[in-house]
């Protein structure tokens, strides 16, 4: 249930906006950098990585098998993608997964944040920094030698993430994807 709060929606709702009628229509981070601005961006995404990281943490109280951690982590990000709260219209899941990942497997995460800042910084495509970094971050929780059930869990999550991108990827290839800094039109 935590994974499905709207954190992105409730603050543009705060400044009086629907960010679902705005921009691309996205209730993530980036929209509502394009939208609302830096502050209300920053406060979206330190928001779906604290409850990404809050409600794995809940998971992990469920049990001492890593499995019912990962399971929280996968159903977080899933609520951030489909919350019942926005009749199942929901993020990407990115911050979400970070934010459930840094609390599972912190180096993982910490290489998923730089394989999405390098591929952002250098493409300005918010959307394949994301999916790099979801990839990069599910193989360093192989390599890194976490317990399996989690890094499963990075990969499901991983794939998660690159499905809800699949459109950004698309418009990617066709040349027609916003860059970041780039006004939408």
């Amino acid at each position: 249930m935590v994974g499905a709060i709207p954190v992105g929606y409730v603050v543009a709702r705060i400044l009086g906006v629907d960010i679902r009628r705005r921009g691309s229509g996205n209730i993530g981070a980036t929209n509502v950098l394009r939208t609302a601005g830096w502050t209300p961006a920053l406060a979206t995404l330190f928001g779906d990585i604290g409850k990404g990281y809050i409600a794995t943490w809940i998971g992990s109280l469920a049990g001492a098998e890593p499995a019912w951690a990962g399971a929280a982590a996968v159903l977080a990000v899933v609520g951030n993608c489909w919350p019942d709260f926005l009749r199942f219209r929901g993020g990407k899941g990115v911050a979400t997964g970070a934010g459930a990942f840094l609390f599972l497997q912190p180096l993982a995460t910490v290489g998923g944040l730089l394989a999405f800042a390098v591929t952002a910084g250098l493409t300005r495509y918010v959307s394949l920094g994301s999916c790099s970094g979801a990839v990069v971050l599910a193989a360093l929780a192989f390599v890194l030698g976490g317990s399996t059930p989690i890094a499963w869990c990075a990969v499901g999550t991983a794939i998660l993430v690159v499905w809800k991108h699949r459109a950004n990827l698309g418009r990617i290839a066709a040349g027609t994807e916003s860059r970041l800094g780039a006004s939408r039109s």
